[in-house]
């Protein structure tokens, strides 16, 4: 049986068990409770159900408490069996004391039925209980033997599928290390040869680099040597052009000095004749408007030395400032 088919009957033995259980409670309840309102005091019938229900209460504890016992494998000891065969007693007098106090066997016969299924029904069910807890108990057992079994046989199959793939690496990784070692002896052969050559090579080059920086320094000191003329040279002439530079300057200053003396000469000889009383001629009085303007003279000293007014000598001035004025010549 699978474990379906195992919950299936649990199933079915706890809803059987119960509607016994059930049945056997009301109908107990329905056959004690007249027989307890005779026998209680006056005023106390209202008490009669209390007993059934009592006793009815101590057949749900067992037969629950079993079950769950019995489904996890354990046993309660010897008060529980006590309890359970003195409820079932109890039930069962209870049920046949009207018919046997009235000596009606059919009665008491009739009215035993219910307690005897319910006793028998409570050790079946716990028999069957403790008989599948035991069953199920057996069959996960072997079942875990199964399992540790696969496991062991898988366990065995994946070590052997190791030690073949280990050993079938460590003589891919020996053949690759004798592969290895004969192609780093063919390597090194190879290796020497060609540092042979290149020795050979380098040796034939450093010779002609050699030569070739002997010749290069023979050209390099032939063109310092070159280079060091071309530069006296032309420091040489760097110096002849300076020297006529400074000739040149010196001869444009004194020329200017000159013509600045000359120009003081004669603006000093133009403002020398002092205020006239009649206009000069233009070109004159230009002159002595630009002799005034140099000698920075007021606009007022300048008309009275040219006899001209005010107004035209501040144009000229103007003309003067803004660079337009006349520019005083020296005669050759």
């Amino acid at each position: 049986m699978n474990a379906v088919q195992i919950r299936s009957a649990e199933r079915a033995l706890s809803v059987g068990t119960w509607l016994i259980v059930g049945g056997a409670m009301l109908f107990s309840i329905l056959t004690v409770t007249p027989l307890m309102e005779r026998h209680s005091p006056k005023g106390w019938e209202w008490t009669a159900p209390i007993l059934p229900l009592v006793v009815d209460a101590a057949v749900v504890i067992v037969v629950r408490l079993d079950s769950v016992l019995a489904t996890l494998g354990g046993h309660g000891g010897r008060w529980p069996i006590a309890l359970r065969w003195m409820t079932g007693a109890m039930t069962l007098a209870l049920n046949v004391a009207d018919s046997a106090l009235k000596k009606d066997l059919v009665g008491a016969a009739v009215h035993a039925v219910a307690p005897l299924l319910l006793i028998v029904t409570a050790e079946t069910g716990l028999a069957y209980r403790r008989a599948i807890t035991t069953a199920q108990s057996a069959r996960e057992a072997q079942l875990r033997a199964e399992r540790a079994e696969r496991e062991q046989a898988a366990t065995e199959r994946r070590e052997a599928q190791e030690r073949r793939a280990r050993e079938e690496r460590e003589h891919a990784a020996q053949l690759a290390r004798e592969q290895r070692e004969h192609e780093a002896l063919i390597a090194r052969e190879q290796t020497a040869r060609e540092e042979a050559a290149r020795r050979e090579a380098r040796e034939r080059a450093e010779a002609r680099e050699r030569a070739e920086r002997e010749a290069r320094e023979r050209r390099e000191q032939m063109r310092e040597q070159q280079q060091a003329e071309r530069e006296r040279l032309e420091r040489e002439a760097a110096q002849r052009r300076e020297l006529e530079a400074r000739e040149r300057e010196q001869e444009v200053r004194r020329q200017q000095q000159e013509r600045a003396e000359r120009e003081a000469r004669e603006r000093a000889a133009l403002l020398a004749a002092g205020p006239v009383n009649e206009k000069l001629p233009e070109d004159k009085a230009r002159l002595v408007v630009h002799a005034s303007f140099g000698e920075g003279l007021p606009v007022r000293a300048a008309a009275e030395l040219c006899g001209w007014s005010t107004g035209w000598v501040s144009a000229r001035y103007q003309e003067h400032r803004d660079g337009t004025g006349l520019v005083l010549e020296t005669a050759s």
